[in-house]
């Protein structure tokens, strides 16, 4: 480690700082104001008159070096912090002899420094830093990429986030984004009401979504466990008892592939509120959209992978069936005869198990030949009930679930529905779940007793909504790869 040339000669540098008294790493350390603030404090002074554009206080400042020009007895650099970046003039008559031979040669780009000076514009017209002293922070031994090449290697860019975000300031930007994003949706749900919860990371049983588990061994109780797919029961379980409307943001785990839009760590954010209804969330979904583009400052239509993409009210409803036929372009007699849809997904070269029953069926023809032509956020309601094994039945049609799904930019963004609260209903679904696992479902549910126990109790009329916030940081923020939302996403290993 530390071993190529270019390391060797920095760590040389750090030992050669240390034998004349000065540490590569000292701390308490303290600036008095951020660059930012520093610009803004001090930018009177490109209005004073030509030949008096200094101020005369000084203040202390810090920053990582990015550029360094050395002109013989005088230097400029560069240099950033977390938000902003400015130059820094210091020279041999402005820090001393001695200082500047010191830091002449030891001090590099990638170097962290405190500077004290005042603030001035330089000849050329840029606003910049005057130091009268220049103190080392931090000490870089591996060296940043060419500057104006950055950092291209797309691999090195997740591996290394940390040098991704020093060489880009538009990734901590981005970051920044995300975090207003996660505190915005959070306000958003505490202002109505909501309590924020947490339930278990490890479950006993692996349920609330259809996926595949991560796999763990509880070593003092001698049992498995399964990292969460999906808060979902946990949280229905508060409502029976009692609480009215609980939300949880949260870590969920999926042992799947890897994509454009899939992470086996991820986050999501689900709720379920006692006395609503699936129809009344649809509206509270186009609320909060509208909450959170006003407080990134984007209009009502954003651009997401070269699309336009309007989010203006109401959003577009249509219920499953409708969609396949109305979007999908399909006949109505093929989509309720389960041997017409598996001809035709034969004919058009897709898979077809003829061992699902119709509603999966009807999933393959609309993940097939809808999804994707979903652009504008569109509501997807009144899904076939087996396929939604948590959700209530439709009291008009009980082959139909009282659910919905938004869809925007052709990807599945949120999902919610009326609550199922009859616990007989449940475990038969819960039976009929492990029959559909048993035909080669391996991401279908497992019985969960204890839960139907639960409901037993009596679980007041419910409805649950649940939204991917990776996934819907990605569209606000116009990014084509999950991992670009993700701080430090799943990588396969080098070796």
């Amino acid at each position: 480690m530390f071993d190529n040339e270019l390391e060797l000669t920095r760590l040389a540098k750090a030992d050669e700082l240390r034998q004349m008294g000065i540490s590569p790493y000292p701390h308490f350390l303290k600036r008095e104001m951020n660059i930012s603030e520093f610009k803004s404090k001090f930018g009177y002074i490109k209005e004073l008159p030509e030949g008096e554009r200094k101020a005369q206080e000084e203040v202390v400042i810090s920053g990582r070096i990015k550029l360094k020009r050395v002109a013989g007895k005088s230097t400029f650099a560069n240099i950033e912090d977390e938000n902003d970046n400015v130059q820094i003039y210091y020279s041999l008559a402005s820090i001393g002899e001695e200082c500047y031979m010191k830091f002449k040669k030891n001090l590099e780009v990638g170097d962290i420094v405190l500077v004290k000076g005042y603030a001035f514009i330089t000849q050329t017209g840029e606003f910049s830093l005057h130091a009268s002293e220049v103190v080392l922070a931090t000490k870089a031994i591996s060296p940043l990429p060419e500057k104006f090449h950055g950092l291209t290697d797309i691999e090195t860019r997740y591996r290394q986030r940390y040098l991704d975000m020093i060489m880009d300031r538009d990734v901590r930007g981005d970051f920044l984004k995300r975090s207003i994003i996660i505190s915005t949706i959070r306000r958003f749900f505490e202002e109505r009401g909501f309590l924020e919860v947490e339930t278990p990371m490890m479950h006993p049983i692996a349920g609330g979504a259809n996926a595949k588990p991560f796999v763990t061994h509880h070593n003092a109780l001698g049992v498995d466990r399964y990292l969460k797919i999906a808060p979902e029961l946990y949280l229905k379980r508060l409502i029976v008892g009692g609480m009215e409307a609980v939300f949880e943001m949260n870590r969920c785990f999926r042992n799947e592939g890897m994509d454009l839009t899939h992470n086996p760590e991820f986050t999501s954010i689900e709720f379920y509120w006692a006395w609503h209804d699936y129809f009344e969330v649809m509206d509270l979904t186009e609320e909060l959209f509208a909450t959170l583009l006003d407080k990134l400052n984007l209009g009502k239509i954003i651009e997401f992978d070269g699309q336009n993409i309007d989010f203006s009210k109401p959003f577009k409803r249509i219920k499953y069936l409708d969609a396949l036929v109305e979007i999908g372009g399909l006949d109505r007699e093929i989509i309720s005869d389960k041997e017409k849809i598996l001809a035709k997904l034969k004919e058009d070269k897709f898979e077809a198990n003829d061992k699902l029953d119709l509603g999966h069926l009807q999933a393959e023809l609309f993940d097939n030949y809808v999804e994707s032509k979903l652009i504008n956020p569109t509501f997807i309601t009144d899904f076939p009930i087996s396929i939604s094994p948590l959700s209530r039945r439709s009291d008009e049609n009980p082959e139909i679930a009282e659910r919905f799904e938004l869809f925007i930019a052709g990807r599945e963004l949120a999902n919610a529905f009326n609550e199922l609260n009859d616990p007989i209903d449940q475990y038969e679904r819960f039976k009929a779940q492990i029959q559909s696992k048993d035909a080669g479902n391996d991401e279908a549910h497992e019985m969960d007793e204890d839960y139907c126990r639960a409901l037993g109790y009596g679980m007041a009329p419910t409805v649950g909504w649940g939204l991917g916030v990776d996934r819907l940081v990605m569209l606000l923020l116009n990014k084509k790869s999950i991992r670009d939302v993700i701080l430090f996403p799943a990588m396969k290993p080098k070796n």
